[in-house]
């Protein structure tokens, strides 16, 4: 019989990173794809971005809405995790899968994993092993990973980190990273068509901005986009081309600040979801990125392009040279930018090698997850694994 394999996604970037593997899913014909949307993607504050996955000619099998009462707060944040565990508890009830993949360490993947797991569902995990220590991501992340059998990590060091959890070597497989495969594989638009699809003059040197809250601080997020939107009106001859911020606690409020600054400048534009084809393009043909998206650590580093790291959200993760790390005031932003202009620091980079990958990570995460469904390898009661030495 096929194996039924449900993709779980909540959000455009990471939806982005799953694409590959949904595209490799389909192409075996032992295998049935399920595709459950949730989370940000059926909210209209952030898009309705469900509408890009079937634009890209993916059915979605179940649409299951977490998000209430536009509430970010954390009590918004804890209520949708409740409401996210009873629907995908449902779902799996009914449709019950025979493996389930999740990516990452977002809230609403989390409620996917306590569903499945609670079910005896085995689960994949994409990017165990990482750290943002600024982030209630962090926590999430590495609860997903105890839940999960199947391990994919981006580098040896996070490998040897979900070892040290207790996870099982030969369940732990480092892979690379997603985004390093699309910039490899996806044919990027020109310059000209993004202009056309963007509407945003991009013949001017410009900057590809994203912020976030920092969720495990206190009442920060105002004051650092305010913070770091008066670092860019202190750059001349930079425009700029904001993605908003995620559904997290506070994330609407910076979305209102973005657009309270783009409204009155010809210099910036805001757009609530880019999809991984304009966004990577607009990365290509950028003078840097800023803010505090993982993107910045991920991807960027492949276009030899400068990343200003802004405050704690990524803390942890590992860095190529082209990272610039900086506090989240004013003076310190506008440091950075200017570092990042300079030739000296653009030469620095320019051989730079990205540390996530040779960008062949969907084939190798496929080919692990058939292995052991078709061999039946797959037993849910896991021995603690003691790293000994």
């Amino acid at each position: 019989m096929k194996k039924t394999i449900c993709i779980v996604t909540g959000s455009r970037a990471e939806y982005g990173l799953l694409r590959p593997i949904i595209e490799r899913v389909i192409a075996i014909n032992d295998f049935v794809l399920k595709i459950v949307a949730t989370g940000m993607h059926l909210s209209e504050d952030f898009g309705l971005t469900y509408k890009e996955i079937e634009a890209d000619g993916f059915s979605i099998d179940a649409k299951i809405d977490v998000l209430r009462n536009d509430d970010d707060s954390n009590k918004g944040i804890s209520r949708a995790i409740g409401i996210g565990v009873i629907g995908f508890a449902e779902y799996f009830q009914q449709f019950r899968p025979d493996m389930v993949v999740v990516l990452g360490d977002r809230f609403e993947i989390f409620a996917a994993a306590i569903a499945a797991a609670v079910d005896c569902i085995p689960i994949a995990h994409l990017y165990g092993g990482e750290t943002t220590e600024g982030a209630v991501d962090e926590f999430f992340r590495h609860s997903i990973s105890k839940m999960s059998y199947l391990h994919f990590t981006s580098t040896e060091k996070y490998r040897q980190r979900v070892i040290k959890m207790g996870e099982a070597p030969d369940r732990v497989f480092n892979v690379g990273a997603i985004g390093v495969e699309n910039i490899k594989n996806i044919s990027l638009m020109t310059k000209e068509e993004l202009i056309r699809s963007i509407g945003f003059d991009l013949n001017s040197p410009y900057a590809l901005v994203t912020f976030h809250p920092v969720t495990l601080e206190k009442n920060t997020a105002i004051k650092q986009i305010e913070d770091l939107l008066l670092a860019l009106d202190e750059i001349n001859g930079l425009n700029y081309i904001f993605t908003k911020a995620n559904a997290d606690a506070s994330g609407r409020a910076i979305n209102k600040k973005i657009d309270a600054y783009c409204k009155p400048r010809k210099n910036a534009i805001a757009q609530t979801s880019m999809g991984v084809l304009r966004y990577l393009s607009a990365m290509k043909y950028c003078e840097m990125v800023i803010g505090n998206s993982s993107s910045g650590i991920l991807e960027t580093p492949s276009f030899k392009k400068p990343t200003i790291n802004i405050g704690d959200r990524q803390k942890g993760r590992i860095c190529a040279k082209s990272v610039i790390n900086c506090k989240p005031d004013k003076n310190a932003i506008v440091k950075s930018i200017k570092k990042a202009k300079s030739q000296r620091f653009l030469l620095e980079i320019a051989n730079q090698v990205n540390p996530y990958g040779n960008g062949k990570a969907s084939q190798k995460i496929i080919a692990v997850i058939k292995d052991f469904l078709d061999n039946d390898k797959i037993n849910l009661k896991k021995s603690f694994y003691d790293v000994r030495g």
